[in-house]
């Protein structure tokens, strides 16, 4: 069966060890966290014995693996990691896999008793497309798809952990710190816990101590910049440039990055005024919709013929640069206080 996050840890939690797992997604910080708990459920693991490790290179030896007892030992852990079986027909190597993929999952259903009696097997993968195997898995394993949580869900993890520190930490704080840090988990634990340690017990997660402490993704960054930019704070925006620079990011990226970011504003301008679907319009993730509001917030900022001029102007930056007839960082701050 196909189940969420939160049911994968609480079964884990209390001990609960399935014969099949399918763990896959981009969390992967919670996607090692249940590996490392399904590990510890299992018990003790010896190489070769009852823990073996499968990979594209030696997945043909799967089904073997899976025959061969575990001498002196109940179980066998198997973990079948980056195998490329879970790929649909025309993807790089799939061909060559489709062999083993019928081989491996004709034994699991033919087998499925003895594998419950002898067997933890664990596939682990980037992605995974529904195929026959991913059939079988679905109905007599689990499968848990590690989605990057939306931000209702980060909050509830982050509260968390800030109560088993004694810090407090209201909403507005944690949606700062997700506005500025992404979606991932790991980013976002490595940012709490700086946060935890400064705040200390019974003190308080603030914005303040956010913008002190907290090494804010480009994107994050880009968006104060803007937020400069559309208040007409001309030394604010470019103290936001220099500091990017000042911190060896490259100005290249700086350039490209600004010109998607206008570019979303653009297309967030068009959509309001011509009242379209602005989530649809920008291809935004269902943990990502909270950007909406902030979008239209700075695209309000601008008239649609700026946002199209900025687009303009940076673009031929970016062609006056490479050809030599422009320093990117004066053509750069000289955009930014045209439009200030």
């Amino acid at each position: 069966m196909q189940t969420t996050i939160e049911n994968l840890e609480t079964d884990l939690k209390q001990g609960k060890l399935n014969s099949i797992y399918l763990l896959y997604g981009e969390e992967t910080f919670l996607l090692d966290s249940c590996l490392k708990k399904i590990k510890s459920n299992f018990g003790e693991l010896i190489t070769g014995i009852n823990y073996i490790k499968i990979d594209e290179g030696s997945v043909n030896s799967l089904v073997s693996d899976m025959e061969t007892p575990a001498f002196g030992y109940e179980k066998k852990l198997i973990i079948a990691r980056d195998t490329g079986l879970f790929k649909k027909d025309g993807r790089k190597k799939v061909q060559a896999n489709s062999e083993i993929v019928n081989k491996i999952n004709t034994y699991i259903e033919e087998n499925i008793d003895i594998i419950n009696d002898s067997v933890v097997l664990v596939f682990i993968e980037q992605e995974a497309d529904k195929n026959d195997l991913f059939s079988t898995i679905e109905k007599l394993g689990i499968i848990c798809n590690f989605e990057e949580l939306k931000p209702a869900q980060i909050s509830t993890r982050m509260k968390s952990i800030c109560n088993a520190y004694k810090v407090n930490i209201d909403n507005y704080a944690i949606q700062y710190l997700i506005e500025s840090v992404g979606c991932n988990m790991q980013d976002l634990i490595n940012e709490i816990r700086k946060q935890i340690e400064y705040a200390g017990a019974n003190g308080t997660i603030t914005k303040e101590s956010i913008d002190l402490l907290c090494i804010k993704k480009l994107d994050a960054i880009i968006f104060d910049l803007t937020d400069n930019l559309g208040k007409k704070n001309t030394s604010k925006a470019l103290e936001v440039l220099n500091g990017l620079i000042y911190n060896k990011e490259p100005i290249q990226k700086i350039l490209v990055t600004l010109y998607n970011h206008f570019k979303k504003l653009y297309i967030v301008k068009l959509c309001v005024n011509n009242n379209e679907n602005i989530t649809d319009a920008l291809n935004l993730k269902a943990n990502q919709t909270f950007l909406v509001s902030k979008y239209k917030t700075q695209a309000g900022y601008f008239k649609e013929q700026e946002l199209r001029k900025i687009l303009e102007e940076l673009i031929n930056l970016d062609s006056n640069y490479k050809i030599g007839l422009i320093d990117i960082n004066i053509g750069l701050e000289s955009i930014l206080c045209r439009y200030c």
